[in-house]
């Protein structure tokens, strides 16, 4: 984070390091499989995405590091610039960026529960949303775009079905990650969007 309390120096830095795994990548290309190149994806480019994502995943910027990571996908999978590589993820079984936000933000707030205000601890309500979490009274646009204010927003936005797992950390987890692969959303609008409009018990067969 710089003087501006913005995250683009960092996501500057992690441009540079990724660009440099897309050179590597794409020189073993030729000599490896698809498999080890996929091993190879999570050495040196999912550790970089994954370091302090939910700090800086929601900054406009981060469309820069989703640029380059679909790059390294369509490396891998050998997809042409004009073609989608959503189905390449899939079956390569990585989470896209905003994703993979998604995913670090939840389980960010079902890893300090201590810290959040549950609607059905303070208000004797039976409604769908008796499992969501109260936001903070704030008018402070940094505020919102931070982590505690966002995983909240991001949470309650979650089909039920998975939000009554969050007291299992684990098998949230394992739920949740299932789910954002079926999604393997390309953006935080998507993912409000789609959850929004269909029905939560669609979501049953992923916690099987």
């Amino acid at each position: 984070m710089d003087s501006t309390l913005s995250w683009n120096l960092h996501i500057e830095q992690l441009s540079c390091k990724l660009n440099s795994a897309c050179y590597v990548i794409r020189l073993l290309k030729p000599i490896i499989s698809t498999k080890k190149l996929r091993t190879v994806y999570f050495a040196y480019v999912h550790s970089i995405i994954i370091y302090s994502i939910d700090f800086w995943g929601g900054s406009p910027y981060s469309k820069n590091i989703f640029k380059l990571q679909k790059r390294v996908i369509r490396i891998i999978m050998k997809v042409d610039n004009r073609v989608s590589c959503r189905e390449s993820f899939k079956k390569l079984n990585i989470l896209p960026l905003y994703s993979q936000y998604i995913l670090s933000i939840l389980l960010f707030v079902v890893n300090n529960t201590d810290k959040f205000t549950i609607n059905s601890d303070v208000h004797s309500i039976t409604a769908r949303h008796r499992s969501d979490l109260q936001p903070p009274l704030t008018r402070l646009a940094k505020h919102k775009k931070g982590i505690y204010y966002s995983g909240i927003k991001i949470f309650n936005y979650l089909p039920q079905n998975i939000k009554n797992l969050f007291r299992n950390v684990k098998k949230f987890k394992l739920t949740l990650k299932r789910f954002l692969s079926v999604g393997s959303f390309y953006t935080l609008e998507e993912y409000f969007d789609w959850t929004s409009k269909s029905d939560p018990d669609c979501y049953v067969y992923i916690i099987s």
